[in-house]
């Protein structure tokens, strides 16, 4: 592959490509200062949206994930909340068996207190 260039205006001329079936081509690629000031803008501008779609990309990705972790909050607050409150059911429920059981026992003969000195005399 030859190139050329002519010092002029800064352009490559001829650009010389062989292909299989033995001819030769010549090709001619004029850039100038602006075409490659262009070319370079575009480039950028890929680069540039390039590194744009990635910082969406990052950003939704953590947006999920933010969304994702407040249900797991909300849904852990929910369960705090269920489980207080079967904590509270409980306790009223122990404290009711509680009494029913001190009742039963102050009812029954067999837990009454005796007086153990005067039956030992």
């Amino acid at each position: 592959m030859e190139a050329e260039a002519d010092e002029e205006d800064n352009t490559f001329t001829t650009i010389s490509l062989a292909d299989d079936s033995g001819e030769n081509r010549t090709t001619v690629l004029h850039l100038k200062e602006e075409e490659e000031e262009e070319c370079f803008s575009v480039k950028s501008k890929m680069d540039g949206d390039v590194e744009n779609q990635v910082e969406v990309e990052e950003k939704t990705r953590l947006i999920n994930q933010v969304l994702e972790l407040q249900h797991t909050l909300e849904d852990l607050s929910a369960r705090v909340d269920a489980v207080k409150e079967e904590n509270l059911k409980l306790k009223s429920e122990n404290q009711v068996l509680g009494q029913y059981i001190e009742n039963l026992m102050s009812a029954s003969s067999v837990f009454q207190t005796t007086d153990t000195k005067g039956k030992r005399k």
